[in-house]
C-alpha cells in the first residue's frame, strides 16, 4: 500500500510538473506578443496574469495617440488565474476590470464571451483566443458614452447592437453559404474520384449496350472511311480523263520537229552542207601543204657535195696518221 501511494505521489508531481511548465511557457508566448500589456501578478502556482487590452494598440508612437482616429474609447484588463490541472483538465479562472468608458453590463457581456471561448478551447492553451476575442468587441464599440446609464444612451447603444447583431446574422449567412457551395463541390468532386477509382461495374445488360453502341460507331466509321475512298477514286478519274480529251492534232511531234523544214533548214540540206564543209578543209589543208614544199631551200637536198667533201678529209686524216709513224721510226 505504501508503494502504490508512492508511485502516485510521484505520478500526480509529473504531471503537475508538466502542467507548470507548459503554463510557463504560454506566459513567455504571451510575452512576446503584447510585449508591456502582459504582467505576471504571481509567479508561483497557481499562476496569476493580468493583460490589458484595448482597441488600437498605438504603443510609444505619440503622434499615433495624438490621432483622433487612433483615440481608444474604451479599455480593460483581462485578470487571469490558472488551476494546477490547466489546461488539460480545469479551464482558466477570468475576471474582467473595466478601466475607461464601459458600463457593468458590458462587463457580464465581455466575461461570458471570455468563458464561452475558454470553453470551446478546453484541453489547450486558450488565453490568446480569449484576448482576440475580447480585444475584437473592444474594436466594434470603441466609442463614447458606453458607461452612460442614462435612459436615452442605453436606447442608442441597443439600437448600435440591433444594427451589429443584423449584420453579424448577414455575415454568417453569406460564409455558410459558401461553406455550403463549397461543401457540395468537394462532394461533387468527391463522387466522380470515386467513380473513376472504382470505375463500372460490367454486366450482360450494360456489355451488351455497349457492344451495340460499339458496332453502331464502327459501321459509321466504315461507310465513312468507304465514301471518302470513292470521292478519291473520283477525283483521279475525273483528271485522268481531262487529260486524255486535251486535242493535240495541232501539236507537232518529235519526229516531225526535226525531220520538217524548221527554221528553213531540213535535216537532208543540213547533212549535205555538212560533207560540202569537209572536202572544202581537205582541199584547203593539200594546197597549203604544197606551198609549203616549194618554199624548202633546194640546197638543204644537195648530198652529193656534203659526201664529197667527207671523203676528202678522211683521207688527209689518214696521210697525217702514216707521217707521224715514219719520223717515230
Amino acid at each position: 500500500t505504501t508503494t502504490t501511494t508512492t508511485t502516485a505521489t510521484t505520478s500526480t508531481t509529473s504531471t503537475m510538473s508538466d502542467h507548470c511548465e507548459e503554463q510557463q511557457m504560454e506566459a513567455e508566448a504571451l510575452t512576446a506578443i503584447f510585449d508591456t500589456a502582459f504582467t505576471i501578478v504571481k509567479e508561483e502556482q497557481p499562476f496569476e496574469w493580468i493583460v490589458k487590452l484595448v482597441p488600437i494598440d498605438t504603443g510609444d508612437d505619440d503622434d499615433e495617440k495624438d490621432d483622433p482616429e487612433n483615440q481608444n474609447h474604451v479599455m480593460i484588463n483581462l485578470k487571469i488565474t490558472l488551476p494546477s490541472q490547466y489546461p488539460e483538465l480545469d479551464l482558466p479562472v477570468l475576471d474582467i476590470e473595466i478601466l475607461k468608458g464601459l458600463s457593468l453590463e458590458n462587463k457580464e457581456e465581455l466575461l461570458q464571451m471570455a468563458q464561452d471561448e475558454a470553453q470551446n478551447n478546453e484541453g489547450m492553451p486558450s488565453i490568446y483566443s480569449i484576448c482576440e476575442v475580447l480585444r475584437e468587441w473592444l474594436c466594434d464599440n470603441n466609442v463614447k458614452g458606453l458607461d452612460d446609464a442614462s435612459m436615452h444612451a442605453q436606447m442608442m447603444r441597443k439600437q448600435k447592437e440591433k444594427e451589429r447583431s443584423k449584420q453579424r446574422a448577414a455575415q454568417e449567412f453569406e460564409s455558410q453559404k459558401k461553406e455550403e457551395d463549397v461543401s457540395q463541390a468537394e462532394l461533387e468532386e468527391m463522387e466522380v474520384r470515386k467513380r473513376r477509382a472504382e470505375g463500372t461495374p460490367c454486366t450482360a445488360d450494360n456489355f451488351r449496350a455497349w457492344k451495340l453502341q460499339f458496332d453502331a460507331e464502327m459501321m459509321e466509321r466504315q461507310q465513312q472511311q468507304k465514301l471518302q475512298e470513292e470521292q478519291t477514286i473520283t477525283k483521279k478519274q475525273e483528271k485522268l480523263l481531262a487529260k486524255k480529251q486535251v486535242d493535240k492534232s495541232g501539236r507537232l511531234t518529235g519526229y516531225a520537229q526535226f525531220s520538217d523544214k524548221v527554221m528553213g533548214l531540213s535535216i537532208e540540206e543540213m547533212e549535205q552542207a555538212a560533207e560540202h564543209a569537209q572536202v572544202d578543209e581537205d582541199e584547203y589543208d593539200d594546197e597549203e601543204d604544197v606551198d609549203n614544199l616549194e618554199d624548202l631551200d633546194e640546197d638543204l637536198f644537195d648530198v652529193d657535195d656534203d659526201l664529197d667533201d667527207l671523203d676528202s678529209s678522211d683521207e688527209d686524216d689518214l696521210e697525217d696518221d702514216e707521217e707521224e709513224e715514219e719520223i717515230d721510226i
